[in-house]
């Protein structure tokens, strides 16, 4: 088989639909819009959500909470996972992507004290939990806020 032998499944694809292209074709004049109504106006049909004029369930229910948009999200890290690494290292972001323990650093790295480590390690992140900052330093490391 080469590259220009291949060709998709049969039914897989559909040639496409040529509006307004002469009555010939089938779909001249109004374009498979039918005559007049909603439908066939420029832009026509009903939103999403439209309940044939019912008040819509998004407006029934009642509203409540607040969401702050200026909130910082952190990418969260336990102690324990940090076991990963050898004694002496410099655990930052960079180090902890390469480790697979993080994917995205969003608003920055929290550490947070679950678990228990064995091994002298400085950790920088932008944040730390108390407990975290007791272990750390705790089996000889230091907890570095960036």
């Amino acid at each position: 088989m080469k590259l220009h032998e291949i060709t998709p499944a049969l039914g897989a694809s559909t040639k496409q639909k040529r509006l307004g292209r002469g009555i010939g074709s089938g779909l001249g004049k109004t374009s498979g819009k039918g005559h007049k109504g909603q439908k066939a106006r420029s832009g026509g049909g009903k939103q999403a959500g439209f309940e044939g004029g019912q008040m819509p369930l998004a407006r029934r229910l009642p509203k409540r909470g607040f969401t702050n948009i200026f909130a910082k999200e952190y990418a969260t890290v336990n102690v324990s996972a940090l076991e990963a690494f050898e004694s002496g290292a410099v655990v930052d972001f960079a180090a902890l992507k390469r480790a697979g323990l993080l994917k995205k650093e969003l608003d920055g790295v929290k550490i947070l004290g679950e678990g228990e480590l064995t091994k002298a390690l400085t950790v920088q992140a932008a944040k730390f939990s108390k407990g975290a900052i007791e272990k750390i330093e705790k089996s000889g490391g230091k907890a570095e806020v960036i």
